[in-house]
């Protein structure tokens, strides 16, 4: 079983760690069955976030008996110092424990620091003090701001997307962060379902000082991961040239499905609608091309054209022009 060191903070976590985002999406009792089960097989590492609606909650009934024996990370969005502590609050409560192990900002605009004005760094400071929280980290989709907060000093683990699908950029964040002896939690392994192989996905990511969180909502996926537990993927040459191959053929603008560009006012599912092309050529699925799909991509006829979307998304893709082409590509799959 591998285990990564999440820099300074010396937390030792397991090469796979739950990504409970989509624990969201389905039951209660099958949320609380597939973390019972990820635990049970060796996972050690659980990552949820306030936003995720009832992800936290989830997460607290599963695992509350066996909280010592476990690390979980969650989120706060919020931007002020009030909602902060609302927020650590209702956390705390949800997950049916009295610390958590890394408490980060949610994908800030910004990098908050002491004396910035917000007082939000400093009420994750008295945070910890308290021993509500014990390590501080930050979540971003934005070079700079990620860089910002490793050279700051003030973060003790970065979370950023990172996959094969990454560019030197992002490989300098990790080298960075290794250098300043934070721990790098790497979200988007599988760049948001682009990537289709997750044994090349986990191959790739072996080669650097990471700690992948995989998205995991079907027993399936869990059982695909669980598989790598002790007997985990190698890169080899076959995988190398799969890997280039893939490389090229996703090269230039797509759209990772972050979501922050959202909401489109007029009611666009940009995180989608932008990059269905992709997502009908790499993970076909049938709601894709039912009556009420289509009824989602038409909506991108009535695109206000006013660059809400393109403003806000942390890639810097032309996200209206982004639409229109997928609407083409998509109406040619109903022909």
């Amino acid at each position: 079983m591998d285990y990564v060191r999440l820099g300074r903070t010396g937390l030792q976590v397991t090469k796979n760690g739950f990504g409970a985002l989509p624990v969201q999406r389905v039951t209660t009792e099958q949320a609380v069955y597939l973390l019972r089960k990820a635990y049970e097989n060796g996972f050690n590492y659980f990552d949820t976030a306030r936003n995720y609606t009832d992800s936290e909650e989830k997460v607290g009934i599963a695992l509350h008996d066996v909280r010592e024996k476990i690390i979980i990370s969650t989120k706060t969005a919020s931007v002020t110092a009030e909602g902060f502590w609302e927020d650590l609050a209702t956390s705390l409560r949800l997950l049916q424990t009295d610390y958590i192990d890394i408490y980060q900002f949610h994908n800030p605009s910004f990098c908050p620091k002491p004396g910035d004005g917000t007082g939000l760094y400093e009420a994750m400071l008295e945070a910890k003090a308290q021993g509500k929280i014990r390590h501080i980290g930050i979540t971003n989709h934005r070079l700079a701001v990620a860089e910002e907060a490793i050279l700051s000093g003030l973060y003790e683990t970065l979370q950023f997307p990172f996959s094969y699908l990454a560019g030197e950029q992002e490989e300098r964040l990790v080298r960075l962060c290794e250098e300043h002896d934070m721990g790098f939690i790497c979200m988007k392994a599988l760049a948001g379902g682009l990537i289709t192989h997750s044994d090349a996905a986990y191959a790739y990511l072996a080669q650097f000082p990471v700690a992948p969180i995989w998205g995991i909502q079907k027993e399936s996926e869990l059982d695909e991961f669980l598989s790598y537990m002790e007997n985990p993927p190698v890169l080899t040459e076959e995988r190398k040239a799969f890997i280039e191959k893939e490389k090229q053929e996703l090269s230039g603008d797509f759209c990772r499905g972050c979501g922050y560009c959202m909401p489109c006012p007029a009611g666009i599912e940009i995180n989608n609608c932008a990059r269905m092309s992709l997502l009908l050529r790499r993970s076909p699925a049938p709601q894709y091309l039912t009556e009420e799909g289509q009824a989602k991509m038409k909506k991108i006829e009535g695109c206000l054209e006013c660059g809400q979307c393109k403003a806000k998304c942390p890639y810097g893709l032309d996200t209206p022009n982004l639409l229109k082409k997928n609407y083409e590509d998509y109406k040619t799959f109903l022909k």
